[in-house]
C-alpha cells in the first residue's frame, strides 16, 4: 500500500498547479492588448527563483520526487509569465527587467547550484538550500499585506478574491499535512503556495 503522503503530495501537486495557473487571465489580457500596463515584474521573478530553488531542493532530497514537480511546473509557468512580460514591456522596463532576471534568476540561482554541489554534501547540503528556500520564501511574505492595505482602504475585496484565497488556505494546509507526514519542516514552514499568492495579488494591483 502507497503512503499517505504520496496521496497528500499528488493532491497538493494538483492544487498548487492549478493555483500556479491564475496570472493566466492577465497575460491574456497582456498579450490581446501588447502592453503590460500597470501590471508589476517582480512577483513574476522572484517566484521563478523560488520555485527553481525549490525544484533543486527537490532534485537532493530523498524521495523529493513530489517536490520537483510541482515546483518544475511552477518554474516552467513563471518562465513563460516573465518570457511574455519581457516580449510586451516597454523598452525602459524590459531593460531593467531583464538585468534582474539575468543577475537573480540565471546567475544567483546557477551559483547555489554549483555552490551546492561542489563546496557542501550530504544532510550539509540538504540543510544549507532548504534554509536558503525558507528564507526567501518567508521574506516574500510581507507582500501581500500591500493588497490587505488595499481592501482595508478601499472596502472592497475586488484585490483578494475569495475563490484564490480559499484555495491558498486549502493549498497550505495540504502541504502543512505532507511536511508532518514526511517530516521536513521546511516545507511546512513555506507551505509551497506563498509563491503564487503574492504573484497573483501583486499584479492585480
Amino acid at each position: 500500500m502507497a503512503d499517505p503522503s504520496f496521496f497528500v503530495g499528488i493532491v497538493g501537486n494538483i492544487i498548487s498547479i492549478l493555483v500556479f495557473t491564475s496570472p493566466i487571465a492577465t497575460f491574456r489580457r497582456v498579450v490581446r492588448n501588447k502592453s503590460t500596463e500597470e501590471f508589476r515584474w517582480l512577483p513574476y521573478v522572484t517566484t521563478l527563483l523560488c520555485t527553481s530553488l525549490w525544484a533543486f531542493y527537490g532534485l537532493l532530497k530523498p524521495s523529493g520526487l513530489l517536490i520537483i514537480t510541482v515546483n518544475a511546473a511552477g518554474a516552467a509557468l513563471q518562465a513563460t509569465y516573465v518570457a511574455l512580460y519581457l516580449a510586451y514591456a516597454p523598452r525602459d522596463t524590459k531593460v531593467k527587467m531583464a538585468k534582474v532576471v539575468v543577475g537573480v534568476n540565471i546567475c544567483f540561482f546557477a551559483a547555489v547550484v554549483v555552490v551546492g554541489l561542489v563546496a557542501l554534501h550530504g544532510a550539509v547540503r540538504l540543510f544549507a538550500v532548504g534554509v536558503l528556500c525558507s528564507a526567501l520564501t518567508i521574506a516574500m511574505y510581507a507582500a501581500p499585506m500591500a493588497a490587505m492595505r488595499t481592501v482595508v482602504k478601499t472596502r472592497s475585496v475586488e484585490y483578494m478574491p475569495f475563490s484564490l484565497s480559499f484555495f491558498l488556505f486549502l493549498n497550505g494546509g495540504i502541504w502543512s499535512v505532507y511536511s508532518l507526514l514526511v517530516k521536513d519542516y521546511f516545507i511546512g514552514v513555506c507551505t509551497h503556495d506563498v509563491h503564487t499568492h503574492i504573484q497573483y495579488i501583486e499584479a492585480q494591483i
